[in-house]
């Protein structure tokens, strides 16, 4: 018996008989369909995220604190400073100040 004989392990004789490469000769697999449910995981990484911030976590105190931090970034800008500032915010690159982003 040849090493090669592959009536006797079973193994069928044409090559592309056992769903191995396509058909068509390219060499490529056919595509498998597959679906993945992100929505269990994505309220999962929430609870997560809500647990990390404990049960002290105020979003509006936050928020207000963002707000400070923004004034105070762009307070106090020299003449060029306040030009170059007045720019970005007129082309949108930079939001209005006071632009109402956090509870008063």
């Amino acid at each position: 018996m040849a090493p090669d004989d592959r009536s006797s392990t079973g193994e069928p004789d044409e090559p592309g008989a056992a769903g191995g490469p396509a058909p068509d000769g390219s060499g490529a697999l056919p595509p498998t369909a597959f679906t993945v449910d992100l929505g269990a995981h994505e309220m999962l990484r929430r609870a997560h995220v809500l647990d990390a911030l404990g049960a002290d976590w105020d979003p509006l105190a936050a928020l207000r604190g963002e707000e400070a931090a923004y004034a105070l970034l762009y307070s106090g800008l020299d003449a060029g400073q306040q030009r170059v500032y007045d720019e970005l915010v007129a082309a949108g690159v930079l939001p209005r100040a006071g632009g109402g982003s956090a509870a008063a």
